[in-house]
């Protein structure tokens, strides 16, 4: 008999008197297995299985593999998944300490959009490596006591039993425009370095870029090896997807699975993908299943459902609003009875000077009971300031005292004095400024969600026609003004709502 012969039927001899051997061969083999035998470690849930899981474990093993064995690195990878995805414990969690149990050396700098999210995973990777299922599979990996914080601990590896240990690798983390210098990765994770309000936020998008395309490239141990693994969900056209895409596509990996593809098809990427999501075309029919991604639509808006669902950061079609699905009717009597009117109010959304580029804007619209919104009034023009406040004044009159009045108060001092002064103007009404933060297309969101659901019902009148083109192509309308106040007045009328933002 051979001794190589001799030597796999020793090691199976072995393997059978500790099976813990055995699994520790598999989970070397596979990151994946190691991510569902180490789940109930990080997870109180029961683990759900799907492929893009599978898919994401498989490529995040093939680009540690190649750093490992020092070749040069073929590509960065980039992943776009929706929220809920267990992207977070794959990429930023499992995978480091799944990379320490082949490769003890490896060093990782993860990045998220703050700080907070960031030590969180950090400190599951460390809670982890702490486990006692953990020490069961490795006894010989564990961390160095004088340098274990959640932002920055090492790993070292035992040796001889303990008597002697080897100095490792390390996991630095940190957020977008935090420190990062001195410290470099054989690995770099960014995992979510936006929140769709950063994303709102054009000086947010240029910071985060710049982070990651100046200061962040130059943290790797050698640039011609060590990897960036970008992770996240679609929030901007212009968010470091998109950023480093439409810079060059060479050497990027784009894996791109959005959470239906209904609407969002052609955002498969690569396309062969489509054959593994279900016969109702979801990615993940136990975790989002439509019910779910039904909610989520009206929690995060149009725009947010379509980048972060859909993975596609403009919605379909190219517009927010399916004015097709506005409700015109002739009169309000046959739709409510004064009772169940909730709530009616008129915002105002101001243009400063007469015949310029802007329109001053003041939509009268109404709640009821049955949780419909009714359009009632839209009054419009370009007036020279004194005639404004005049047609503001009567208007509020004719509304009668029963109509609260908003106004959107523009940023600076000039935007508080003329809200002060139209205060003034309104002596005898109930009446409130309005400081919106965002942008127009971000406050828009949720009422766009209403109008495409048809909730939105408009009183017959010749400001019809006008109304419904600003809303057919927002935001590449010409004017917003409209658009701008009809988005007050739902956000004033519609109850408070939680957004997912992860």
């Amino acid at each position: 008999m051979s001794q190589s012969l001799l030597s796999k039927q020793e090691r199976l001899r072995i393997a059978l008197l500790n099976p813990m051997i055995a699994i520790r061969e598999r989970l070397n083999r596979s990151f994946y297995q190691f991510l569902r035998y180490f789940w109930p470690q990080v997870s109180n849930d029961e683990f759900i299985p799907n492929w893009h899981i599978e898919l994401m474990c498989r490529e995040l093993q093939e680009v540690a593999e190649r750093a490992a064995r020092k070749e040069p690195a073929e590509y960065d990878l980039i992943i776009n998944v929706p929220p809920g995805s267990t992207k977070t414990v794959t990429c930023s969690i499992m995978f480091p300490v799944w990379c320490w149990t082949k490769w003890y050396w490896m060093r990782f700098i993860t990045v998220s959009y703050s700080s907070v999210l960031s030590l969180e995973s950090a400190e599951y990777s460390r809670d982890l490596v702490r486990s006692n299922a953990f020490k069961e599979l490795y006894p010989e990996i564990m961390i160095k006591q004088d340098k274990d914080t959640k932002g920055n601990f090492r790993i070292v590896k035992a040796l001889h039993s303990g008597n002697f240990t080897k100095l490792g690798g390390n996991r630095f983390s940190t957020s977008i425009g935090g420190t990062v210098t001195g410290f470099h990765g054989h690995m770099i994770i960014v995992d979510d370095p936006l929140n769709p309000q950063q994303a709102a936020s054009e000086a947010e998008l240029t910071n985060c870029n710049y982070f990651l395309s100046q200061t962040l490239s130059n943290r790797k141990v050698e640039k011609a090896i060590t990897p960036t693994i970008l992770i996240q969900q679609r929030l901007h056209q212009n968010d470091p997807t998109g950023y480093r895409i439409s810079r060059s596509k060479e050497g990027v990996r784009h894996i791109c699975l959005p959470g239906e593809i209904r609407n969002y098809r052609e955002e498969v990427k690569p396309p062969e993908l489509i054959e593994f999501y279900s016969q109702e075309g979801l990615l993940d029919p136990v975790r989002m299943p439509w019910t779910v991604l039904k909610k989520m639509e009206e929690e995060l808006g149009q725009y947010g459902y379509s980048g972060q669902v859909g993975q596609k950061p403009v919605p379909p079609g190219g517009g927010m609003f399916q004015v097709d699905r506005f409700v015109v009717s002739e009169s309000v009597s046959h739709l409510m009875m004064p009772h169940d009117v909730v709530q009616t109010v008129r915002y105002w959304d101001k243009a400063g000077t007469q015949d310029g580029g802007a329109w001053t804007v003041g939509v009268k619209m109404c709640r009821t009971t049955s949780g419909k919104y009714i359009v009632l009034d839209v009054v419009r023009g370009q007036w020279a300031t004194n005639v404004r406040e005049g047609i503001i004044r009567s208007t509020a009159e004719a509304d009668g005292p029963y109509v609260k009045i908003y106004m959107e108060q523009e940023p600076g001092s000039g935007g508080k004095e003329s809200a002060e002064s139209t205060i003034r103007n309104l002596s005898g009404f109930v009446v409130e400024a309005d400081r919106p933060t965002g942008d127009k297309v971000f406050r828009a969101d949720p009422y766009s969600v209403q109008v495409n659901n048809g909730n939105v019902i408009l009183l017959r009148g010749e400001w019809n026609r006008e109304f419904k083109e600003e809303h057919r192509f927002f935001p590449f309308s010409t004017y917003k003004d409209q658009v701008d106040a009809a988005s007050g007045a739902f956000g004033k009328l519609s109850p408070a709502r939680t957004v997912r933002i992860s």
